[in-house]
C-alpha cells in the first residue's frame, strides 16, 4: 500500500537475506474504500456503559494535558538505559556484533558436541534475533525520528549491518552445519514444527544466497546484493519523481465544476498574464483530472503525470536486470521464481492462475462500469456513438468519492477510534488497550503515546508506540514497525555463548545484555517464558490544537489505523519460541490478512457502535451510500498492475531487446479495459516495483482470504469470541511458524486448500470478495 507511504515501504526490498531479510517487517498501509454489505443479525447495535479505561483511552489521546511522561528518572528511546544520544547507537552497534561474533564462533563448533548440535536452530534464531534488535531500531529511527544527527546515525548503522549480514548470507561453515541437522532425522526431529519451520526459513535463505556456490559466485552475488539495493534506493527516491509541470491555457478551464479553485487558478493566469503551470500530484492537478469539463487539460495532466525521464527508465531497467541476473546466479529462471520460494503461491504460474481467475472474475462487472462512464461521455459531448473511454476520463465520468462508513457517523477523534478499537478487540480476543505512562526520553516526540495490550488476567501482552501525528520532516503514510518480537527466552543458554569468565564480564557484551532487555518484561507462555513484543505505528495525521481541539479522522485515516492495529495485534499475539516465525514475520502474500480483516470489521454497522462511548451518538443502520460499479475498473487495474509486476520480474528482462514500456504497452493493449497512451510510461512510478518485487499480487490475494474469512467466521456476528478466538488460535499465534496453507485451511475448515497448487490458487481467484467492487484507494 504505497503512493504516500512509498519511503516507509521500501524497506522490506532493502534488507539482505539472513533473517535481516525478515527484520524490517514494515508494513505501510492506507485506507480502503469500503461499502456496506452487512447481514440482518449483524444490524442491531451494542451499547455498553463506558468503562474508566474507556474514558482514560479518550482523554488520553485527545485531552490538551493527555501527556504520558512520567515524572521519574529518564531513559532512552524505547525504555534503553543507554540509548540517550545518537553516538550511543554506534556504541551498541559495536558491542551487538561482538555478542554475534561470539554466537557465530559457537554454532559453527557445535558439530563438535551432539548436546549443542541440538541447539543449532535455537542459537542461528537467537543470532537473527540479535542482529535484528539493533537492525529494527535502526530503521525506526531513520523513519521516525526528528532530530538529523539520529537519522543520520542510523542510516550509518543500516549500512554496516548490510555489510555484515551479506558476510553471514554467504557463510558456508554456518550453511553447513545448518545442512547437517537436515541429514541427521534424530537432530531434526527433535524440533518441534515450529523449530522445523525456522530450520526450512534459514535453509531458504542461505539457498537464495548461493551458497553453494564456488567463492567467485558467491562474492559476485553479494556485490549484486549490494548493486539492488543501491539502485533501489535511488528508484524510490522522491526527488527524481519530480515531474516537470502540464501548461495549460487559462480558456481550456472554463466550466470547471469546481468553481471556488478554479476561478482562483484562471485569476492567477489573468493577472500574472502567464499560461498555468500544474505540477502533478498537486490539488490543482487532481481538481483539474475530476472537475474540468474540456478533455485537452486532463489531457495534458495525465501526459505529464505519466512521462518519464530516460535517467528514470535506465534506472528501473537495472534494477529489473539485475534482479533477474541474481536469480540466475543462484540457479533460478527468474527473479520472480526466486522470491516466491516460501510464499503461499509457490510459483509466478500459480500467481498466473490466481490473477486470471480474478480478472474473469471481475473483468464483465468493469465492462459494464466502462460502458456507463462511454454513455456519460457520449451524452457529455453529444457523440452520435460510445466514444472510448481515455485513462484521464475516469475521474472526470465517475469522480473518486471520499471513503465512508458503512452507516452514518458522527465526527470520531482519535481517542474515540482507540476507545472503539480497544472494545472491539475485547469483544474477539480478550484484551484492552491500556493508557501506559513513559519515563522522560523514552519517545522521541512529545506527541508519542505508549499503549499496554492487557489481558482479562490484567497481564500486559505487549506494547505499542502509536506516533500518529504529522509534523515536519516525518514521512508521509503509515507503516508498522516490529521493535521487538514474542519469543521464548527461559532456553536461551545464554552463558555457552562465552567462551571464558573474562568474555562474560566484558564490559562491551554486558552493554549488549542490557540491549536485549528491552522493557525487563516476560509473560508465561504455553510452554516457558516468553519476551514482550513492542511495536511502533507511524500515521501522519493532524496534531490537536488549541483552537480546532482534537484530532478528528477521516474515514480513510479510521481504516487506515484500524489496518495498522491489525499488524500490531499479530505482533501482540504471535507468541513462538523463535524470533524469526513471530508474528508478522510470516510469507509476504499471508502478512496483509489479519489488517485487511480488520477494516473488514469496520463494514458492521454493530462493531461501529463501539465507537459510541455512551450511547448518545444516534450511530444509525442505514446505508451511508450504494457501491459504486466504477470501483470494479479499479479492481481491473490492480490486476493489471500484479500481472505487469510479473512479467518484469520475468526472465524476459534479461533479453537485449527488453523495454519496460514496449511491455507496458503490449500488456494493455491485450488486456486492458482503458487503452495505453503512447508517449507514456507511468511504470516508474509504480514505487511498489522494489519493495513488493514480484508479490504485488499479494493484497488481492489477502483481500480475497479476509472475504472468505469474513463471510465465514464473522458475517453474521462480528463480535463473537468463539470466532475470534478461533481467528487468535489458527492463525496469529503462529505468526509464520506454520505453513500458512495449513493455518488457512484449519481456520476455513477446507482441508482441500492444504496443497496450496494450481488448482487452489485457481479457486481462490474465483472466491467472491465482500465488497467486491472496493478496492484501496492507495495501494
Amino acid at each position: 500500500m504505497l503512493t504516500r507511504a512509498a519511503t516507509n515501504a521500501f524497506n522490506k526490498a532493502s534488507r539482505p537475506v539472513f533473517r535481516f531479510r525478515g527484520c524490517l517487517h514494515t508494513k505501510t498501509a492506507t485506507g480502503i474504500r469500503i461499502n456496506p454489505r452487512t447481514s440482518a443479525r449483524a444490524a442491531s447495535t451494542v451499547t455498553l456503559p463506558p468503562t474508566s479505561n474507556d474514558r482514560d483511552l479518550v482523554a488520553f489521546f485527545d485531552a490538551p494535558s493527555g501527556s504520558s511522561v512520567s515524572s521519574g528518572p529518564s531513559t532512552g528511546i524505547f525504555g534503553h538505559p543507554s540509548l540517550t544520544s545518537p553516538q550511543a547507537l554506534e556504541s551498541i552497534a559495536e558491542a551487538i556484533l561482538q555478542r554475534a561474533q561470539l554466537l557465530t564462533e559457537r554454532v559453527l563448533r557445535a558439530p563438535q558436541s551432539r548436546s549443542e548440535m541440538f541447539k543449532v536452530v535455537k542459537n542461528l534464531d537467537r543470532l537473527s534475533d540479535l542482529l535484528c534488535s539493533v537492525a529494527d531500531l535502526a530503521e525506526f529511527v531513520r523513519n521516525a525520528h526528528p532530530d538529523p544527527k539520529w537519522v543520520a546515525s542510523a542510516n550509518n548503522l543500516y549500512e554496516s549491518l548490510s555489510e555484515v549480514m551479506n558476510v553471514l548470507n554467504t557463510h558456508v561453515g554456518l550453511y553447513n552445519v545448518l545442512k547437517a541437522i537436515f541429514a541427521d532425522p534424530e537432530l531434526f526431529n527433535a524440533l518441534s514444527k515450529e523449530g522445523q519451520e525456522t530450520a526450512l526459513v534459514f535453509w531458504r535463505d542461505f539457498e537464495k544466497c548461493a551458497i553453494g556456490l564456488p567463492d567467485a559466485q558467491r562474492n559476485r552475488f553479494v556485490s549484486l546484493s549490494t548493486e539492488i539495493l543501491v539502485l533501489g534506493r535511488q528508484f524510490m527516491n522522491d526527488e527524481l519523481r519530480v515531474r516537470p509541470p502540464a501548461v495549460i491555457r487559462a480558456e481550456e478551464l472554463d466550466g470547471l465544476k469546481d468553481r471556488g479553485m478554479g476561478i482562483r487558478l484562471k485569476n492567477q493566469a489573468f493577472w500574472t498574464r502567464q499560461d498555468l503551470q500544474v505540477y502533478p500530484g498537486s490539488l490543482q492537478a487532481q481538481m483539474i483530472m475530476r472537475s474540468a469539463p474540456n478533455e485537452e487539460p486532463r489531457r495534458k495532466v495525465y501526459m505529464a503525470s505519466n512521462s518519464s525521464t530516460q535517467e528514470e527508465l535506465y534506472l528501473l531497467g537495472q534494477l529489473l536486470k539485475t534482479r533477474a541476473e541474481l536469480a540466475r546466479l543462484v540457479g533460478s529462471q527468474s527473479f520472480a521464481h526466486m522470491e516466491l520460494i516460501g510464499k503461499m503461491a509457490k510459483s509466478p504460474e500459480n500467481v498466473r492462475h490466481f490473477l486470471d481467475a480474478l480478472m474473469a472474475r471481475n473483468r464483465p462487472n468493469a465492462e459494464r462500469a466502462l460502458l456507463n462512464l462511454s454513455k456519460r461521455k457520449q451524452e457529455h459531448l453529444h457523440t452520435p456513438s460510445d466514444p472510448t473511454i481515455q485513462p484521464w476520463d475516469r475521474d472526470y465520468y465517475c469522480p473518486p468519492e471520499p471513503p465512508a462508513p458503512a452507516v452514518p457517523l458522527p465526527p470520531l477523534t482519535l481517542g474515540t477510534v482507540f476507545m472503539g478499537l480497544s472494545r472491539l478487540f475485547k469483544h474477539l480476543y480478550g484484551v484492552t488497550l491500556r493508557p501506559a505512562n513513559v519515563a522522560p526520553g523514552q519517545v522521541w516526540d512529545p506527541d508519542v503515546r505508549k499503549l499496554e495490550v492487557v489481558d482479562e488476567d490484567n497481564e500486559v501482552l505487549g506494547f505499542i508506540y502509536a506516533d500518529l501525528f504529522d509534523r515536519r520532516g516525518k514521512p508521509g503514510g503509515a507503516a508498522h514497525y516490529t521493535v521487538s518480537c514474542s519469543r521464548r527466552v527461559d532456553d536461551d543458554d545464554e552463558p555457552g555463548d562465552y567462551p571464558s569468565a573474562e568474555a562474560w564480564s566484558d564490559p562491551r557484551l554486558a552493554v549488549s545484555r542490557d540491549f536485549g532487555m528491552i522493557h525487563r518484561m516476560r509473560r508465561r507462555g504455553r510452554d516457558g517464558v516468553y519476551q514482550i513484543p513492542v511495536v511502533a505505528l507511524l500515521c501522519d495525521f493532524t496534531p490537536r490544537s488549541s483552537t480546532t481541539g482534537p484530532t478528528t479522522l477521516e474515514w480513510f485515516q479510521v481504516l487506515t489505523l484500524a489496518h495498522e492495529m491489525g499488524h500490531a495485534m499479530h505482533s501482540m499475539f504471535g507468541q513462538t519460541e523463535y524470533h524469526s516465525v513471530s508474528g508478522t514475520r510470516c510469507a509476504t502474500d499471508f502478512v496483509e490478512l489479519p489488517s485487511i480483516l480488520m477494516e473488514t470489521f469496520l463494514t458492521s454497522s454493530r462493531v461501529l457502535s463501539l465507537f459510541d462511548i455512551d450511547g448518545k451518538l444516534g450511530i444509525g443502520h442505514k446505508s451511508n451510500h450504494d457501491e459504486d460499479p466504477c470501483h470494479y475498473i479499479d479492481t481491473h487495474s490492480q490486476i493489471l498492475l500484479a500481472e505487469l509486476d510479473q512479467i518484469y520480474h520475468s526472465e524476459a528482462v534479461l533479453s537485449s531487446s527488453f523495454d519496460s514500456t514496449k511491455a507496458l504497452a503490449k500488456l494493455f493493449d491485450s488486456r486492458s479495459l482503458i487503452p495505453y497512451v503512447p508517449g507514456t510510461s507511468w511504470q516508474t512510478r509504480f514505487g511498489h516495483l522494489y519493495p513488493y518485487g514480484a508479490t504485488y499480487y499479494s493484497y488481492l490475494f489477502d483481500r480475497t482470504i479476509a472475504s472468505r474469512a469474513w463471510s465465514k467466521l464473522f458475517a453474521e456476528n462480528p463480535l463473537s469470541r468463539e470466532a475470534g478466538e478461533r481467528f487468535k488460535g489458527e492463525v496469529l499465534r503462529y505468526g509464520g511458524g506454520k505453513d500458512p496453507w495449513l493455518m488457512l485451511s484449519s481456520l476455513l475448515s477446507a482441508p482441500e486448500l492444504e496443497s496450496g497448487d494450481a488448482r487452489v490458487m485457481q479457486e481462490i481467484g474465483n472466491w467472491k470478495l465482500e465488497n467486491e467492487g472496493a478496492i484501496p484507494n492507495r495501494y
